[in-house]
């Protein structure tokens, strides 16, 4: 098990995953969709890389629900491939 370099959310990650978003292309896409997951209940981290066009989250599934994710990511315009 890992756990967080954020001090505000010390807690213990068991899950990690990435998410392929195929629409991700530019710096402003890295921002919304990274803005929009990090601050979930239950997130460590949500790092986008554009040129592979994913997310890779790392997260705590008793507190943040891969729904949960998703429904940030699409909120931000962004649709996660299934």
């Amino acid at each position: 098990m890992l756990r967080t370099g954020d001090p505000n959310k010390e807690r213990l990650i068991v899950t990690q995953t990435t998410l392929s978003v195929p629409d991700i292309s530019c710096g402003h896409c890295k921002s919304s969709i990274e803005g929009a997951v990090t601050p979930l209940d239950g997130v460590a981290t949500a790092v986008v890389a554009i040129d592979d066009r994913n997310v890779a989250i790392e997260y705590d599934g008793s507190e943040a629900t891969m729904e949960a994710i998703v429904s940030a990511i699409d909120e931000q315009g962004y649709e996660v491939a299934r």
